[in-house]
């Protein structure tokens, strides 16, 4: 396609806010036949559909949600340049869409992300938490710019995306201040028989821990499984169950939740990626959580 007619693209995106052509109609003044038209020759021009019937409704197709992304920043720029040219203050932030992955510890999320906020000019974040493959699916249509996960992505998934390695921690392990205390002057044979909080299955680390039980000849008795790891970390709190936590953040996590460590390995792991459509992370706010996370978080 050598030209993009703004106006056909207008029409698309009214119709994808609204949900119907019939109020998309509304807005723009125009017949419910003429901006038929006028998407057909869109999707003509694209050479793929970028709506589906749903019941009475229209939803986007894959292909309807990349369209519907871009034409939202085109929009939202030219509004910024009209408001400009008519000398309204703009000061218009910088967004950034993040997807974090169910299981990454929310204090790695805010300790990665905190360096984006004092880059030159405003961020805004706009975050989601979700499975990782439906991050994913967002990511492959650009409705996020980044996902931050505990594992790469998957090469059964058949995303063009890219991975990037933040870095790799050691695990701490967590309890009450008075189980600790009595915790761990056997670890880490105390573990075993005792009630111990877990990852989800899906997760790394519950994967690895489990291995390494098995290697230790531990059996502790599963009291729980979480998705939310901050979930997790309420109930060890409440003294339900020991929890393990990466090492990198031992201190915030003692301080948020009141627990102390017991006992600490690096025959665990956790590594923590940065999932992008770019092969090179060109943003400078995401260039600033790269690099406070390798010189810092997860430093040797």
């Amino acid at each position: 396609m050598d030209w993009l007619n703004y106006h056909h693209l207008l029409y698309f995106w009214t119709v994808a806010r609204t949900g119907s052509i019939a109020r998309a109609g509304e807005q723009l003044r125009l017949t419910a036949p003429t901006i038929s038209a006028q998407l057909k020759l869109l999707e003509e021009a694209f050479g793929e559909p970028l709506f589906r019937k749903q019941g009475r409704h229209l939803v986007l197709t894959e292909a309807g949600h990349t369209v519907y992304g871009y034409a939202s920043q085109i929009f939202a720029l030219g509004q910024e340049l009209v408001d400009t040219m008519q000398g309204r203050p703009t000061d218009r932030p910088m967004s950034l869409r993040v997807g974090v992955s169910d299981a990454v510890p929310k204090l790695i999320v805010y300790r990665l992300l905190e360096p984006a906020l004092h880059v030159e000019g405003k961020v805004r974040f706009h975050c989601e938490q979700d499975h990782p493959e439906a991050l994913l699916a967002k990511l492959a249509v650009h409705e996020l710019d980044l996902v931050i996960s505990d594992f790469p992505v998957p090469p059964s998934l058949h995303i063009r995306a890219f991975n990037h390695l933040l870095g790799e921690t050691g695990i701490t392990f967590f309890a009450t201040p008075s189980l600790a205390a009595r915790l761990e002057r056997t670890f880490p044979q105390c573990l075993d028989g005792r009630p111990f909080l877990m990852p989800h299955p899906r997760a790394p680390l519950h994967r690895a821990l489990e291995a390494w039980f098995e290697g230790k000849g531990l059996r502790p008795e599963v009291a729980g499984e979480f998705e939310d790891s901050a979930l997790m970390k309420v109930f060890g709190q409440a003294g339900v169950g020991c929890f393990a936590g990466p090492t990198a953040i031992a201190q915030e996590i003692c301080d948020q939740y009141r627990v102390r460590p017991f006992g600490a390995t690096r025959e665990v792991l956790e590594r923590f990626y940065i999932l992008s459509t770019e092969r090179r992370l060109q943003n400078p706010a995401v260039a600033a959580l790269v690099h406070m996370a390798r010189e810092q978080l997860f430093r040797p």
